[in-house]
């Protein structure tokens, strides 16, 4: 069973070589080469557009809106985090707007380029319970790495940022649960720029990833434990001005101000 990935990879075109990346044509092979870079890098899996979801999320909107759509209701309030731990925003509280919050921070702040950071991050975020996450998700950023040219091991390249924007999420408690585990979809964009400032021509965009997430010693943490993992639920595919997509659940997010 994958960690909280399980869906085939699905790739999109980060060309390195037009963002001044020299130093990977140069691993690839002495040349300026453009390189594919994974969507699914990390711990994600794909919604599935066609599946009607197995559960109701937690706060379902009333169907009897007709014309209702992301793009027109309000949106999710994220929580404002109180510090930083292991490169991670922490301190969110226990309910649902914390269980989010700290989804999608996490997910904006991932380092899922950078093995040492990853696990870094993973170790603090990772429930205990997960037993094997983390080493599989270190791994997988590794395979990410080479699968781009660069070695198994190391930081992002010199000369490239990378920023991770989630657009909307649909959150669902999980049943028999009491509210503890919550189930988090994200919809994101990835976007790459080079040091002079100069964006990636090619972003990644309108990816869906989900995590599970428990409250356990006073923190949401990540987990993918075979009793939960079983209760996931797969959305309708996530459209900013589809009624469905607001039916089913999902939410345009905004940081707090």
């Amino acid at each position: 069973m994958g960690v909280v990935s399980e869906s085939k990879t699905r790739k999109a075109r980060l060309t390195l070589a037009t963002l001044g990346v020299l130093v990977v044509g140069a691993l690839v092979g002495g040349g300026v080469t453009a390189v594919a870079l994974l969507g699914d890098d990390g711990p994600t899996s794909s919604a599935e557009s066609s599946e009607p979801p197995t559960a109701e999320p937690s706060a379902s909107p009333d169907s009897g809106q007709a014309g209702m759509t992301p793009e027109k209701a309000r949106r999710f309030v994220l929580q404002k985090p109180t510090g930083q731990k292991a490169g991670l925003s922490v301190g969110f509280s226990k309910g649902p707007v914390g269980a989010v919050s700290t989804a999608v921070y996490f997910w904006e702040e991932y380092a899922f380029l950078d093995d040492q950071k990853a696990r870094q991050q993973l170790d603090a975020i990772v429930s205990p319970d997960a037993e094997g996450y983390v080493d599989e998700q270190v791994s997988e950023v590794r395979k990410l790495r080479e699968q781009v040219g660069l070695p198994p091991s190391g930081g992002t390249p010199a000369g490239i940022t990378f920023s991770t924007s989630v657009n909307a999420v649909r959150a669902t408690s999980l049943a028999g649960t009491g509210g503890k585990v919550v189930q988090v979809w994200m919809n994101y964009d990835r976007y790459a720029t080079k040091a002079d400032g100069s964006p990636d021509d090619d972003p990644l965009k309108d990816e869906d990833t989900d995590l599970l997430l428990k409250w356990q010693d006073g923190a949401w943490k990540i987990t993918n434990e075979a009793q939960y993992w079983e209760k996931r639920s797969f959305p309708r595919a996530y459209f900013p001005d589809a009624h469905v997509s607001w039916t089913d659940g999902w939410q345009q997010v905004r940081h707090a101000d």
